[in-house]
């Protein structure tokens, strides 16, 4: 089922939003924090990449100007990578797309005597936002 859904995700993101569900799941890990920012090391954890893949990753979103960089305030060799306005715009865009696809591939689940019950499982325990 992971498959299917990431497979589903990737696809619809990326046809409407040009975004792949990594970089979706790096907007949503950055629009969850205060400040709308997080240290490199934090976002490699929130993504489950390897430093250098995030800092790829980061790179090529910085260079669409969704992301920025910035020294920490409080330890002036920290970096935040920090989503930009438009980064918060692209995430508001592409968070009902990511919403519907995963609903949809729960209601196909649903019809699935083996996968039922976490289906309703899942619909009955409340999201952490």
């Amino acid at each position: 089922m992971h498959g299917v859904i990431g497979s589903a995700l990737e696809k619809e993101l990326m046809r409407t939003n040009s975004l792949s569900v990594v970089e979706f799941t790096v907007l949503d890990a950055l629009s969850r924090q205060d400040g709308w920012h997080m240290r490199m090391s934090q976002l490699a954890r929130a993504t489950a990449l390897s430093p250098s893949a995030t800092t790829r990753l980061v790179n090529r979103l910085e260079d669409r100007g969704l992301l920025t960089r910035v020294l920490c305030a409080d330890d002036r060799r920290g970096i935040y990578t920090e989503l930009t306005a438009k980064g918060r715009k692209q995430y508001d865009k592409a968070r009902p797309t990511y919403d519907a696809v995963l609903e949809q591939a729960l209601t196909d689940a649903a019809g699935l005597p083996e996968l039922a019950p976490l289906v309703d499982f899942l619909h009955r325990t409340p999201a952490q936002v």
